[in-house]
């Protein structure tokens, strides 16, 4: 069974009933039926997670089935360190950036924020202060920590719970609340002087 039969087979969410390790084995191998598990069991939420980047269902289905199809073609070359989750919410993320790249579309992947900011941000602080809100609140994203910004996007863009967002990345609920509050503190300390427009749109 190809991978393109294996795309158009549908999708149910199932926990994962081997390690990560031994997946991971399977996958180099290209074992069918090891894709055909990972597929069933992310599909719908990396399908919620790229809709928030792209706004659109359509264009987010087709960014995941590029993933999945890389993720067939480049399997036995692949070397995962970590979680297949964070692996493949790293490579939906990659791929919708590209994706707005190619259509010319502004650069605007921390969600919301270039639609609502500048709405929200323009009425209450001015047309100045919304631009440079949304370049500082980019440039302070991009620079958390890997972990430390995969979990806070799960929780305020993709509207996932900690205990859901431990169990996609293979990690405790505590890690994720020490991460989130780690997120939370460093986004404070960079945008200290937007923390009353940041608190209405993202609650930080």
């Amino acid at each position: 069974m190809g991978a393109a039969l294996i795309l158009e087979s549908g999708y149910r969410s199932v926990r994962m009933e081997i390690d990560d390790q031994s997946l991971n084995t399977l996958l180099a191998k290209k074992d069918e039926a090891a894709f055909e598990q990972v597929f069933k069991t992310y599909f719908k939420s990396l399908h919620a997670y790229a809709c928030t980047i792209l706004k659109d269902e359509d264009e987010a289905e087709e960014m995941v089935q590029q993933v999945f199809f890389k993720l067939w073609e480049r399997a036995e070359n692949l070397s995962f360190n970590g979680p297949i989750a964070a692996y493949l919410y790293r490579a939906i993320h990659n791929e919708c950036l590209n994706y707005l790249k190619h259509q010319k579309v502004r650069s605007n992947h921390q969600l919301y924020v270039a639609h609502s900011m500048k709405n929200q941000a323009d009425h209450a602080q001015g047309k100045m202060m919304g631009k440079e809100l949304e370049a500082r609140y980019k440039k302070a994203l991009e620079e958390l920590p890997e972990q430390c910004r995969l979990i806070f996007q799960l929780s305020r863009f993709a509207d996932m719970k900690y205990r859901e967002i431990a169990d996609e990345l293979d990690i405790s609920v505590k890690t994720v609340e020490n991460q989130m509050g780690k997120a939370l503190k460093l986004l404070r300390q960079k945008l200290v002087e937007f923390l009353s427009v940041l608190f209405l749109l993202l609650n930080i």
